[in-house]
Parts: structure tokens; sequence; C-alpha cells
């Protein structure tokens, strides 16, 4: 059996907090933080990773680069649709300021060496 060669650099690592401030701060659909609250104050915790698997998604498509346009459609379909909140006001312009954060963070990726 042929022995693999390694890869030449391994895959970078998200930051999830750094994702969590800005899913958080931008983009709460179904409304669990209340004015002035942030997703990691004590008593959010049992919700803080509420919406990780969707920035998660989002995040590393951009990153394998799909669209801003694709991301943000794919956000605006999980509230609307998966989240079954139907066509909410805001939706498109609320995904378009996470997938242009997540765009600008260039904390947001951190890199072995």
């Amino acid at each position: 059996m042929p022995l693999l060669d390694p890869p030449l650099t391994p895959p970078p690592k998200i930051k999830l907090s750094r994702l969590r401030d800005i899913g958080w701060s931008k983009w709460d659909p179904i409304g669990l933080l209340a004015d002035g609250q942030k997703w990691d104050d004590e008593d959010c915790q049992p919700f803080a990773d509420e919406y990780d698997s969707y920035l998660l998604q989002a995040a590393g498509q951009l990153r394998r680069g799909a669209t801003e346009e694709e991301e943000v459609n794919y956000l605006v379909d999980i509230e609307a649709n998966y989240m079954g909140l139907g066509p909410a006001r805001g939706a498109t312009a609320r995904a378009k300021e996470v997938v242009a954060a997540i765009q600008a963070d260039e904390e947001l990726w951190t890199f072995q060496k």
C-alpha cells in the first residue's frame, strides 16, 4: 500500500467565540437575547450554541469559495424555513451583515504553524 503524503498545511480552525460574537450581535432570529445581553453571559449559557451549526456552515462555505449571495440566501432560508419563522422583515439585511462580518474578520480563522 503506498504511503500518503501528509497535507502541506493543516486546515485552519475557527475561533468559535468570535463567530458567536458576530452571529449573536447581528443575527438572533429567534430573539433569545434580551437588550443588553450577550451570548456569553452566565444566564445565556444554556443556549449559547443555538446558532453554531448555521454560522459554522456559512463561515466554512465562504472560506471554500461560496459567494456572499449564496450564504445570505442560506441564512435567510434557515430562518424562514428551517426555524419556521417564515419571511421576516429584515432577514436579508441581517444575513448580509453576518456574511460581511465573517468575511471582514481577519482573526476568525487560526492557522497552526
